[in-house]
């Protein structure tokens, strides 16, 4: 995995930009990565990575819930600086893969006035069937971006879309981040779309293929640099493997127990500041 050549790339290439939290970071404009998931899970070696956190986070997603009350319950706390006194964060992540608005007004008769309709798009069921039904569509794409939803959202969504593709019987994935957190977010990012594809190669009866990392506004806040640096001074080590519960067929009835990492033997962990 190619996560210390983007760190490198960045801290060499990068130029200094103000932003909204005052920290100040060293940003460049788009980077890719591609893994092969089949030589190993995406997780980093040069740290360790909170698996836990990572995989209560997906299963929170996919729910379709956007309270931290589930990700507290477990012990989670990465959501915490953005909720609100009650949990909410508005309609973020879950809400737009599992329940995004459609934008249609209809008349209402007995109101005698015009009113937003409430039906709404199942966007993860949506793109499973069509996986089954239709591999070869270049339609697997599911969105956060919802333009008419982002100013009630605590926190608009840095990876925004994401995308699959299903070749020789493999499924690759493509997820896009407008805002790329090197240090702490990415390596986040990285292992839960790696746990998502292999999660929806198993329910739609494929192997997997390439994970593909897009990102847009790439940087590294100006307080990780000595933890970067860190990374980089490591030896990576061999990448773990993930096997899932074989008996879970349905997207949905994943549970926490159902995976099991192994081999997964990094370096320590480096702590670092969220910048809100």
């Amino acid at each position: 995995m190619d996560y210390i050549e983007l760190c490198k790339y960045v801290l060499e290439n990068g130029v200094f930009k103000e932003d909204r939290t005052s920290t100040g970071t060293i940003s460049v404009f788009d980077y890719t990565i591609r893994h092969d998931l089949s030589k190993g899970a995406p997780f980093l070696t040069t740290k360790r990575i909170h698996l836990k956190s990572v995989i209560h986070e997906l299963l929170w997603f996919l729910s379709g819930n956007t309270n931290i009350a589930y990700l507290k319950e477990h012990g989670v706390r990465i959501w915490d600086e953005w909720a609100d006194e009650n949990g909410e964060l508005g309609p973020v992540y879950g809400s737009q893969w599992r329940e995004w608005q459609v934008a249609d007004i209809q008349y209402d008769e007995d109101l005698d006035m015009k009113v937003l309709t409430d039906e709404t798009i199942d966007q993860i069921s949506n793109i499973i069937q069509l996986i089954k039904t239709n591999p070869d569509s270049r339609r697997h794409l599911v969105s956060a971006w919802n333009v008419g939803e982002i100013r009630d959202m605590k926190l608009p969504p840095c990876h925004f879309a994401f995308q699959f593709y299903v070749a020789y019987g493999k499924l690759s994935c493509k997820f896009n981040m407008r805002s790329t957190d090197v240090f702490l977010g990415l390596p986040f990012n990285l292992a839960c779309y790696g746990l998502l594809t292999m999660m929806v190669a198993q329910v739609c009866d494929l192997e997997v293929g390439d994970l593909i990392y897009s990102g847009g506004d790439v940087h590294i806040y100006t307080n990780h640099i000595e933890q970067i640096k860190t990374q980089i001074s490591r030896e990576p080590k061999e990448l773990p493997r993930v096997k899932l519960n074989p008996n879970v067929e349905d997207i949905f009835g994943f549970t926490y127990d159902d995976f099991i990492v192994e081999d997964y033997n990094p370096h320590p962990a480096i702590k670092g500041k969220v910048s809100v």
